[in-house]
């Protein structure tokens, strides 16, 4: 099956200035709508974010996916103390060691071992800040053929991003029908079976 990567968080203040055109609405509203397009269609790999794992959950839940078998999980061990608690609802969480005492290398070694999967054929972006950037650059580097997505609409560094690859018009980054942009551009039937139930 191949397998789509999610980049999403909501912009903090403090962290740049993607908080400014952030709309955290919008965010969960598209992240609900990518995680309800491609689970158990296409595998979903993510990398664990407190923000953003809670509703890759409630979307599994909903839909009575196996997400064992749907989405892959990755989080740095750097994290350990603040890890969500859906975290230990997932089976399938690839833990990467953290580097001691640093953050930057530690999330880069989780960045590098979660993209350079062979499986990615594509990446979605939405919302977040600075994180947003780096893993756009690495996914290109591992996958320079990989599709990408990055959705304006939310805001934040995914905004900046879709600016950066040619979204200009209004209409289009102010487009908020997510399940018609995810279906579309990633080429998964509205009625394409799910073949992972419970």
């Amino acid at each position: 099956m191949n397998a789509v990567f999610l980049s999403a968080s909501v912009p903090v203040i403090g962290r740049g200035n993607y908080y400014e055109t952030a709309d955290p609405f919008l965010i969960q509203s598209a992240v609900r709508e990518f995680v309800t397009a491609t689970l158990g269609r296409r595998l979903l790999v993510w990398g664990g974010h407190p923000a953003i794992t809670p509703m890759v959950w409630a979307v599994c839940e909903d839909l009575g996916v196996n997400y064992a078998k749907a989405v892959v999980l990755y989080q740095s061990r750097f994290f350990a103390e603040v890890f969500p608690e859906e975290n230990r609802r997932f089976g399938n969480v690839e833990y990467i060691e953290a580097v001691p005492d640093n953050r930057q290398e530690s999330l880069l070694s989780m960045r590098k071992s979660m993209l350079s999967r062979e499986d990615l054929v594509a990446a979605v972006f939405i919302g977040g800040m600075e994180g947003i950037l780096d893993e756009y650059a690495l996914f290109t580097e591992f996958h320079p053929k990989g599709q990408i997505l990055a959705v304006p609409a939310p805001g934040g560094a995914a905004r900046q991003l879709a600016q950066r690859l040619g979204v200009k018009t209004e209409a289009d980054l102010q487009n908020v029908d997510f399940s018609k942009l995810f279906h579309s551009q990633l080429n998964i039937a509205p009625n394409e079976p799910r073949n992972l139930p419970a």
